[in-house]
């Protein structure tokens, strides 16, 4: 067991795409963690398949360094707002953070959220301002930046005085003063172990553990990570799991783990202040404290925020069910979101009067939308509706999501984005011109603008803007119109196969989703048509052949490229009346009600319910 003045507990928290995962890549190569000979994958901490591909952290990560004496344990968070969950849990874990800040960005809605929660925690920052090797690097602007967000924020004077390293984690290199860079990680690597302080919890009073994370080892089972509030843990010990409701049970500690680098180390004990897994515990969850079996003392109950965006997860009902997944049914998805309950804290499922629903609530689009993919990746097949604000009573009035926008425009399209999110009841807060040609503007808008927003903006600003949120406030309700779709679509009149003849006798009424020789079935959305109006098409349609040679016949027919839609952006489309219906092979855009006299029978009624109310 190590001796407590020697170990050292951190979280890096940063907005997305800082360099968080860079930074841990070169902590752990220069502290020694892998042999010389040993084949280093970069962002090892990034092991899902979704994160490799993305190139972002969705769950977050410990790992262990050794520096000189000192045991440093470290654990990389997720830098997206819609992953907010997983960093709230892990502000339990450490002692202090290091925020890493873009030289160039500086400070970013995701970073204000992330420092927020870490300073609720009273935990001690270190500031890295990353990327220093950047061209148009501003690190004292940053830097002054973040300390006027620290005041914001309302930190204390300790956490005031913060100590700044300004690094590359691509170069691998640091130093205490921005103009010039040590060759190696030394300077940051000192100044945690100078500025954080160990943990001071007593080793000598009764057990007690809370569960931060949750693993999954076909051998083991269930793998419960955490740290060792109070006490100390052997393997083979009894110990008594108190669960979120306050109920006690009895199991056993089969097997302890310490971490170094990468690897998980078999172990004896540990003490407080060290983090380590525990295998041997059945139905474990996340939130729940391991105790002393003479003195069950439960550890606060984690709070995490709400959710903001619910959707409706269905059971696949089109023409085409069952041809492409391997599970279908109710029970299925149903036993797969209990599932995804119990390692994301975030999420909520909710059962519905109907068996083939259930109303799945997250922390936005993309939150939902890895749940989706990594589900259709397992075999599931699904539907899922539009997804939609969760509006809330708050003191007798209608509240709902705001979002704290940032984004990065050229001057010329100015203009034009300030007009589309007018429409979308953003307010503007601030705005930066550095003179570079790009300007900085920040709103705070209703969540329900920003669904779908960001196809439309990469359009206004011919793929130069970017675009960052986070969750900032509820906010009184905003009115009907905000946001949503305003193009009808082109609805498949037949079920059939499209063919090139088809597609190109309706390619003027608008843009079409689907490629020659596409299964198609009526009431699927085959494109977008260029008024508001949805209207009816025949894509399967064939050339009547007759023996008589047309004039035309030799010329060559262009075909305009269809627009073929990943997940996210199919979510972010549907309209209220529209599923997406997804399977591990397709993504296909539906309307609820396929049959065309159905449908308008359906909005006939729904015209005068509303006429009525």
């Amino acid at each position: 067991m190590h001796s407590r003045e020697h170990i050292r507990n951190i979280a890096i928290i940063a907005h997305v795409d800082h360099g968080k995962t860079t930074l841990v890549d070169k902590l752990l190569q220069q502290s020694g963690t892998y042999r010389d000979n040993e084949a280093v994958q970069e962002r090892a901490m990034d092991s899902n398949d979704l994160e490799r591909e993305r190139g972002i952290t969705i769950l977050a990560k410990n790992t262990a360094v050794r520096y000189k004496d000192y045991l440093i344990n470290i654990v990389d968070t997720p830098g997206h707002a819609d992953f907010g969950g997983e960093v709230e849990r892990i502000m339990k874990m450490v002692d202090g953070v290091l925020l890493v800040v873009d030289a160039f960005e500086g400070t970013m809605p995701q970073t204000k959220f992330v420092l927020r929660k870490a300073l609720e925690q009273n935990l001690t920052p270190i500031v890295v301002v990353n990327k220093i090797d950047r061209p148009n690097a501003r690190p004292a602007e940053v830097v002054d930046e973040v300390l006027d967000l620290f005041i914001e924020l309302g930190a204390n004077d300790d956490q005031l005085d913060f100590p700044v390293v300004y690094a590359s984690a691509l170069m691998g290199t640091s130093s205490m003063d921005p103009e010039k860079q040590d060759e190696n990680m030394q300077s940051l690597y000192e100044t945690i172990v100078s500025h954080i302080p160990n943990p001071t919890e007593n080793v000598e009073q009764p057990l007690q553990f809370l569960v931060t994370l949750m693993d999954y080892n076909e051998y083991l089972g269930r793998i419960a990570i955490g740290r060792v509030n109070r006490g100390k843990v052997r393997q083979g010990q009894p110990v008594a799991v108190i669960n979120r409701e306050g109920q006690t049970k009895q199991a056993r500690i089969e097997k302890l783990f310490g971490f170094q680098g990468l690897k998980r180390l078999e172990i004896e004990e540990a003490g407080a202040g060290d983090i380590v897994a525990i295998a041997g515990i059945k139905d474990i969850n996340i939130g729940e404290t391991i105790a002393d079996l003479n003195n069950p003392e439960a550890l606060p109950v984690l709070k995490i925020d709400e959710p903001t965006l619910q959707m409706t997860f269905l059971v696949n009902n089109s023409p085409f069910a069952g041809r492409e997944g391997k599970w279908v049914t109710s029970r299925k998805i149903r036993e797969r979101l209990f599932k995804e309950l119990e390692t994301d804290v975030s999420l909520r499922v909710d059962e519905t009067d109907s068996p083939d629903a259930f109303i799945v609530s997250g922390r936005g689009e993309l939150h939902l939308g890895i749940l989706i993919e990594n589900m259709r990746r397992e075999g599931f097949e699904l539907q899922v509706s539009k997804p939609e604000v969760i509006i809330k009573n708050i003191d007798g009035q209608k509240m709902e999501p705001i979002e704290r926008l940032i984004i990065d425009i050229p001057e010329d399209s100015m203009g034009s984005v300030m007009e589309s999110l007018g429409t979308r009841k953003a307010e503007m807060v601030n705005m930066i011109n550095n003179g570079t040609g790009n300007v900085r503007l920040e709103f705070l808008i209703p969540a329900r603008g920003l669904i779908g927003y960001r196809t439309y903006f990469l359009t206004l600003t011919r793929g130069y803007g970017v675009m960052n949120h986070a969750f900032d406030s509820y906010g009184p309700y905003a009115g009907s119109g905000v946001g949503g779709r305003h193009e009808g679509v082109l609805v498949s009149s037949e079920t059939g196969t499209s063919t090139l003849y088809g597609i190109l006798s309706v390619e003027d009424r608008g843009i079409l989703f689907v490629e020659p020789a596409t299964e198609v079935y009526e009431g699927m959305i085959v494109g977008e048509h260029t008024r508001d109006n949805d209207i009816i098409v025949n894509i399967c349609k064939e050339k009547q052949l007759t023996n008589i040679r047309s004039a035309g016949k030799d010329d060559t027919v262009k075909m305009k490229t269809p627009r073929l839609y990943s997940l996210e952006q199919a979510l972010e489309y549907l309209n209220d009346d529209e599923y997406c219906e997804i399977t591990p092979k397709s993504i296909r855009l539906r309307k609820k009600i396929l049959n065309k006299s159905e449908r308008e029978r359906a909005e006939k009624h729904r015209k005068m319910a509303e006429a009525n109310a």
